[in-house]
């Protein structure tokens, strides 16, 4: 996943976001476009090295003494040749095509086709939690930087939110996967339909309200539905927020240097109660995610902010109604 830095000049296309509840564009939209490959390369090299030194490692701390040469070999191999792979590879890039379009719905889009593509509930939220712990650090201090923290919201946000998302990560790997993916397709059919709703209603800023209220137990909601759906932060706070009258660069700068912490702690918690099998899913989303940035300037240029929500939450709905029709059938 691509590291966002918001851009909060008075633009079209910002303006057009802002008229239908969606956060600023990325500022490297633009500048990616002309650099990507150089940046992508050495970021595709760097992955599949961390991807066979963590398959190395592994099978060494299991006891195996096959040659060192041998191992890096059939690491290679292993990578490259595994469809897990190549579909994570193709899950990160839509994702992050549709993330650096609309400023929206990472999470959701790559649980979405992960558990669609066969992971369980669990598989493909640790992996996308864990592939969000290398960016969203960043990205909160770019907010930071840039002066878009509330330093009283992110207090209220971060704690309750890390307590739902720690139980959210409980939860999900303590029931049996084939138990749980129906409630999971249901809910992410559920925002499917909450993205639809933002095509269909254009939102009407409220005044800026100087008084914030009920931050813990939608914070608290908030992680607890990230953890288990693979996704949903940003959607249920951010939108919360911001349609509850706050100031919108203000909440989303704070809302996202909070989910830092959220990823952090959640992948924790998957990595101590799961048994994390699926590096290789965790290295194809950030690999296919390297290369979304020219296709995602190339859908703002090409389509209006309205169109890409009615396509994205037409597909995400389509997908977890199939996802939920298999698993109660």
């Amino acid at each position: 996943m691509k590291i966002r830095h918001p851009d909060l000049s008075d633009s079209p296309e910002n303006r057009q976001h802002q008229a239908i509840g969606l956060p600023p564009l990325d500022t490297a939209i633009g500048s990616e476009r002309r650099l990507w490959q150089s940046k992508r390369l050495a970021g595709l090299t760097l992955l599949i090295a961390m991807a066979i030194s963590a398959y190395i490692a592994q099978h060494l701390l299991q006891g195996q003494s096959a040659v060192l040469s041998n191992q890096l070999l059939l690491a290679a191999q292993q990578v490259i040749s595994s469809p897990q792979f190549w579909l994570a590879v193709a899950v990160g890039f839509t994702a992050q095509a549709i993330d650096g379009a609309l400023g929206m719905a990472y999470g959701i889009s790559s649980n979405t086709f992960l558990i669609g593509v066969g992971a369980s509930p669990a598989a493909a939220s640790a992996a996308v939690h864990v592939a969000e712990v290398f960016t969203t650090g960043f990205s909160g201090l770019s907010h930071l930087k840039f002066g878009n923290v509330d330093k009283a919201l992110f207090r209220r946000l971060v704690i309750p939110g890390v307590i739902g998302g720690v139980a959210g990560a409980y939860l999900l790997t303590s029931i049996d996967g084939h138990l749980i993916k129906p409630y999971i397709a249901a809910y992410l059919l559920l925002m499917g339909l909450y993205i639809l709703r933002k095509a269909w209603l254009a939102t009407h800023p409220k005044p800026h309200s100087s008084e914030i209220k009920h931050v813990s137990p939608l914070a608290l909601l908030g992680g607890f539905v990230d953890a288990v759906g693979g996704g949903g932060w940003g959607p249920v706070v951010t939108s919360t927020l911001v349609g509850r009258g706050n100031d919108p660069r203000k909440t989303i700068g704070t809302v996202n240097a909070a989910e830092f912490f959220i990823a952090f702690s959640t992948a924790g918690a998957f990595l101590l109660w799961a048994e994390m099998e699926h590096w290789l899913l965790v290295a194809g989303l950030i690999v296919g995610g390297l290369f979304a940035a020219p296709f995602a300037a190339w859908l703002c240029h090409k389509l209006n902010a309205r169109t890409l929500l009615w396509l994205v939450g037409t597909l995400i709905s389509l997908l977890s109604a199939f996802n939920l029709y298999i698993a109660v059938r």
